[in-house]
């Protein structure tokens, strides 16, 4: 028999905690415990999500819990052997094969000395842009804005961001510099 965890939740109305001292825990040693989790995983967002686990388990056994002043001891626990048992149940899928399936290597994928270079080329041809070209070029594709995001931060029109980019693009393909990328 399961019981559900949150059935108010998609209707939008809040319910209060059966265990307010749980919430409270939870807010005050939140940072310190994923902290912990940090160090346990390589990723932030899976620590997260260990924490998450950890604090699940924790919850469920509230009441059982006799002594609170032991608490940390108790979810760091839990948050190792969630970690083990992850690690534990990892899959690993291995196909033997004839060849080994090596990509091609790609001019400056693995040598962080060419991947810099190329960096620097590029960022010296956008800076023999115009300014105004710059600008477009850097909101458009370093900052990842829209065509309308750019016009509107800059106060023109779509139209002007639209001409502006191709004609700094055509310039940035004509640069003798960036001949290594081609």
């Amino acid at each position: 028999m399961t019981t559900p965890v949150c059935t108010s939740a998609s209707k939008g109305m809040t319910r209060p905690s059966p265990y307010p001292s749980f919430s409270s825990y939870v807010r005050a040693r939140q940072p310190v415990l994923l902290r912990t989790a940090r160090s346990l995983t390589a990723n932030p967002s899976d620590a997260e999500d260990l924490l998450q686990t950890a604090l699940a388990k924790t919850y469920v056994a509230w009441e059982r819990i006799e002594d609170h002043r032991a608490l940390d001891g108790y979810v760091r626990r839990a948050l190792l052997n969630t970690r083990t048992s992850q690690w534990r149940k990892r899959k690993v899928d291995e196909f033997a094969c004839d060849e080994l399936p090596e990509p091609e290597p790609q001019p400056g994928d693995d040598d962080p000395a060419e991947r810099q270079a190329l960096h620097d080329a590029m960022w010296r041809a956008i800076m023999k842009l115009p300014s105004r070209q710059r600008a477009m070029v850097v909101l458009r594709y370093y900052e990842d804005l829209s065509e309308a995001q750019t016009a509107e931060v800059l106060g023109v029109s779509v139209g002007t961001v639209k001409s502006a980019v191709s004609r700094a693009l055509g310039k940035l393909r004509e640069d003798p510099e960036l001949d290594v990328v081609r």
